[in-house]
Parts: C-alpha cells; structure tokens; sequence
C-alpha cells in the first residue's frame, strides 16, 4: 500500500483533464481519443449515482481515479455487452449492479495498491449488490487484481467498435473480497 496517496472523493467533472491524463498514460491514449472520452466522461457523470474517486498525492498531484454508476441497459455499453451474457445466459448481470467505468494508475504508481484502494472504495458504496466491469481480455495485472478481488469472467472475446482488442466482461458479489489479515 502506497502511504503518500491518499484515496478520496473526486470531483471529476473539475479535474477530468487531469484524469484523461492519467488514462492516456496508463492506456496508451492518442489526443483524438482523449478529446473524445473527455465527452464521454462528462456525459457519464450526469447519470443518476455516478460518482468518482481519485488517488492523489500530498502535492494535489492526481495519480490515478475510478469512476462509475448504477448500470442501465440502455447505457452503450450494456447494448454492445448484452448479446454476448445473453449466449451465456448471464445478461441478469445488467441487472442491478454497479458499472465501474473507468480505473487508471500512473505506470509509476501501479503495483502499489492504489488500484486496489480505489475500485474496492467506489464499490464500498454501491447500493446494487453486484458489480460489473469490462477489461482489455489478455493476462494482465488489471485482470489478475479483479481476479484477486472476486469477480469472474462473465464473457470473454467480447468486441467494441473501434476498439483494436477484444474485451472481458467479469462480475462479482458486492462487497468484493479482502486479502486475508498478515500475521504480525
């Protein structure tokens, strides 16, 4: 755990250039594709229950960020993800749960817990008892932290336009799972 970034409510529309920043360096972003997910983001906060968080220093330096809402199927990102749980015979997962949205660490402060910090912080407050997430679908440290915290793979190979790799989409129960405590 990283004990120089503190974890907090965010105001993402003020800081949203900020975030982008994050994103563009934790996931390799072009400044097209920044201006649009800049859209986008703010777009996503005026639904109902969206909300931020952000790993910051003690500078005031934004280090990283989460954000989500309650899903809807009407989001976008439901109608490209449904087909795909439907032949599973999953889609009930669109259904009362939390969308975590976003989650982006600084290269620099990754494998520090901060992701870790932030996504169990916004689904701690969830009101849905479950939470679902879509992630770039390859072994990666995201995938293995969301392995670690209790979700699963709901469908795998899953296509978004314009998007250049196939996605996961993983769920899990709320609240997601803890590490056991170390012996001291």
């Amino acid at each position: 755990m990283d004990d120089d970034v503190a974890v907090g409510p965010l105001d993402l529309a003020a800081r949203v250039d900020d975030a982008l920043a994050v994103q563009a360096l934790a996931f390799g972003l072009s400044g097209e594709e920044i201006s649009v997910r800049r859209d986008i983001v703010l777009r996503h906060l005026a639904s109902p229950g969206a909300r931020a968080y952000g790993a910051t220093t003690g500078a005031g330096e934004l280090v990283g960020f989460v954000y989500g809402m309650p899903n809807r199927r009407s989001h976008w990102w439901s109608t490209v993800v449904e087909p795909s749980l439907r032949s599973n015979g999953l889609d009930s997962w669109l259904d009362d749960s939390f969308v975590v949205t976003e989650l982006h660490v600084l290269p620099a402060y990754q494998r520090r817990g901060i992701g870790r910090r932030l996504i169990t912080v916004i689904t701690d407050s969830a009101e849905q008892p479950r939470s679902i997430l879509s992630a770039i679908d390859t072994d990666s440290p995201a995938r293995a932290l969301y392995h670690d915290l209790g979700y699963r793979d709901l469908a795998r190979r899953v296509v978004f336009p314009s998007a250049p790799r196939p996605y996961a989409v993983m769920g899990a129960r709320l609240p997601l799972a803890r590490p056991p405590a170390q012996a001291g």
